[in-house]
């Protein structure tokens, strides 16, 4: 299988999707789809469903499986699919079924939550996954700072579905160490972490990112993009600058608002609801202002 298309399309932003909801708390499907087309239209090749700022793990299963499957319908060929999938390993297995028997590209392994979690145990976690869905690329997602490169070649050696990593440490140096340990060729390296932390990954081996910014102005995110393509530090540092405190905002008490400030600017472009889902909150009414003024002085 020549995985190499799939390769390409990582290295990106990588979009990751709100999952809007209406009045009586479900889903907003057909906000959901308008929000996609507006993605799609700005540029985004790559869109993640089922990721931390699509709220994944306050969705149901059914609903989980319905982002898939509107994900991929809405795309339609125009941006490659890369779910989210976790949770114990038979609901994960069957997530990346789902997926694949959707018509998706690819599956991307959220971190296990689990409160005990050997590095021999990661490797059978995602062992598991991969084997299961060999069509498929597989892209875990790193938050342990403690897992060694050593162990991603040795999971690679097993399943060679397994193309590339987002890797959401805040340490460039770790994430330069933990690159080269594994493999900076063999893997396409996202920073997960968004676009605050993408220019000094992509210093260090990244071609890619996240981003839930992407959801609000598609445009700030791909310039940042371009600009670190083009090896132009200094204009995806105006880029940076520009969004500093928005990500700030975001990042505040360890991530609490992640989710809800990109929510909040969406409802002050009239674009979805601000509601989130506990253990989210909406923000209160002074912050809901700043958001706001933010996006008003940006290019959308």
């Amino acid at each position: 299988m020549d995985l190499s298309p799939l390769k390409a399309a990582l290295a990106d932003v990588v979009a990751i999707p709100v999952t809007p909801f209406a009045e009586d708390g479900g889903m907003d499907t057909a906000a959901h789809r308008a929000l996609l087309r507006r993605l799609l239209d700005g540029g985004v090749r790559i869109v993640t469903p089922n990721g931390n700022t699509g709220e994944f793990y306050a969705l149901t299963p059914d609903e989980r499986r319905t982002v898939t499957e509107l994900t991929v319908d809405e795309t339609a060929g125009r941006a490659t699919v890369l779910v989210g999938v976790g949770h114990d390993v038979p609901t994960a297995v069957a997530a990346a079924e789902h997926a694949r028997d959707a018509g998706a590209e690819m599956v991307m392994v959220h971190q296990p939550v689990h409160p005990y979690v050997s590095q021999e145990g990661w490797i059978d976690y995602h062992r598991a996954i991969a084997e299961a869905v060999p069509e498929l690329g597989v892209v875990p997602y790193i938050r342990n700072p403690l897992l060694a490169g050593e162990r991603l070649a040795e999971l690679a050696d097993s399943c060679p579905n397994v193309i590339g990593v987002k890797y959401a440490v805040p340490d460039a140096a770790r994430f330069a160490a933990f690159a080269r340990d594994a493999g900076l060729d063999r893997f396409v390296w996202i920073a997960g972490l968004a676009e605050l932390y993408a220019p000094s990954y992509f210093a260090t081996g990244a071609t890619g990112f996240t981003s839930g910014l992407v959801n609000v102005a598609p445009g700030v995110s791909l310039g940042m993009l371009e600009a670190l393509r083009a090896g132009d530090y200094a204009a995806a540092m105006k880029v940076w600058d520009q969004i500093r405190r928005f990500e700030d905002l975001r990042a505040d008490r360890q991530s609490a608002n992640n989710v809800t400030v990109v929510k909040e600017a969406l409802a002050a472009l009239g674009l979805c609801r601000r509601d989130v889902r506990a253990p989210s909150r909406v923000l209160p009414e002074a912050q809901r202002a700043e958001v706001a003024g933010l996006v008003a002085g940006w290019s959308i």
